[in-house]
């Protein structure tokens, strides 16, 4: 196998310039790094895609593999969504180069190997098998392991907390659906309950260089035609994938704009959204068919808005649309410029169905939360008072 990697260590950092890029003694090598990440991807968001941007910095390519439903369910509990979906959703962030379904749960040197790639990339926290297991202890030992930084404050577990929080507190069953009673959503994602120092609920602290990392940083071309969709885009799925990519096609620079966390609970109530606005932002920017984002677009769309971008036409899908006010229809200036298209991207996912898996499973996920957070504080204890011993050696 290659000679890339020595003691797990890397000199190169630009993301940029691959010509950079080095093997551990610091010698620039003419093939490209190919980088293996590997995980459950379930519920895709942003933190999983700040890993992988991670990772395509210490190399050139970035190959996903993603583990099957039966590995899940025998090592963590049910997936929230299938693994056609996952790696679906996979495919659709900027940074990923080639996906692979059916990865071991233990990452094995063999895997690596016949995916051409060089080392693998985790973040710095700890994965386990259900027998607690450190999933990467083989390519550990090798050295063929590299950490990155996890992005803190969001995470699988911490997205089924909130709605596991929010089923519990404000979904009470009807004859025939759940109705919501009407409340804001600004204590979301806050399980004070949740002790795990990895994925238990927390607040997301944006910042801009984060925004900067997560935006390709590209102006439209003179003459490119410029699209421009808007809505909520809330836990961000494969519905909504497949409607960027529609979206993407009518034109060559897609704009996607962000309505504020109280416009989207005005218009669709209830405790919605669960992903403020900062981390629906990252989570946009990180779709590999979103040129630009506009952070807090306005529901209407204005005169103003359409000039200053130069937008040449507005998409909407085919879920119905909110009046604003209840009279005002948020599309009517570029209905009456003709610039205004539906949609229909072939995929019914939307934010409500992805809330009633967890309601349907909701004793499941609970159980899966608890018992990840419980290996997850054991874990962390054995690395305190390992660091603790090797402090008093």
């Amino acid at each position: 196998m290659s000679d890339k990697l020595v003691n797990g260590t890397c000199n190169g950092t630009s993301s940029n310039n691959h010509n950079n890029k080095c093997n551990g003694n610091g010698i620039s090598k003419g093939k490209d790094i190919r980088v293996w990440c590997d995980g459950c991807y379930d519920m895709v968001h942003f933190g999983h895609a700040n890993s992988l941007r991670q990772a395509k910095a210490l190399g050139d390519k970035v190959i996903v593999g993603i583990h099957t439903d039966e590995e899940i369910t025998k090592h963590k509990g049910p997936p929230v969504f299938t693994e056609e979906e996952r790696v679906k959703m996979v495919k659709g962030i900027k940074w990923v180069d080639e996906v692979v379904l059916g990865a071991p749960y233990v990452t094995t040197l063999e895997v690596l190997d016949q995916n051409n790639c060089d080392f693998c990339v985790h973040g710095d926290d700890i994965t386990m098998t259900a027998e607690g297991v450190d999933t990467y202890h083989l390519v550990k030992s090798a050295n063929r392991y590299k950490e990155v930084k996890r992005t803190a404050g969001v995470s699988t577990t911490d997205l089924v907390g909130r709605m596991l929080l929010l089923t519990r507190n404000h979904f009470r069953q009807g004859l025939a659906e759940y109705d919501i009673e009407k409340e804001g959503s600004s204590n979301m994602g806050q399980d004070s309950a949740a002790k795990s120092p990895w994925t238990g609920c927390s607040q997301f602290l944006p910042t801009t260089q984060k925004i900067i990392q997560f935006s390709d940083g590209k102006s439209p071309n003179l003459g490119d035609k410029i699209v421009y969709v808007a809505g909520a885009f809330d836990l961000f799925h494969v519905g909504h994938l497949d409607f960027l990519e529609k979206a993407s096609k009518l034109g060559d620079y897609l704009i996607v704009g962000l309505h504020t966390d109280p416009v989207v609970n005005s218009y669709k109530g209830s405790n919605y959204p669960i992903m403020n606005l900062h981390e629906r932002v990252l989570s946009v920017l990180a779709c590999k068919f979103v040129n630009e984002v506009v952070i807090g677009a306005p529901y209407c769309v204005t005169e103003e808005l359409l000039d200053h971008f130069k937008i040449d036409v507005v998409c909407h899908g085919r879920t119905p649309i909110a009046l604003e006010d209840g009279k005002i229809d948020p599309y009517a200036v570029p209905k009456t410029r003709a610039i205004f298209e539906l949609i229909d991207s072939g995929n019914n996912m939307t934010t409500e169905r992805i809330v009633e898996r967890i309601i349907s499973h909701r004793l499941e996920y609970e159980r899966r939360n608890q018992a990840k957070e419980k290996k997850e504080i054991e874990a962390f204890e054995a690395l305190q008072r390992q660091k603790q011993t090797q402090k008093a050696g």
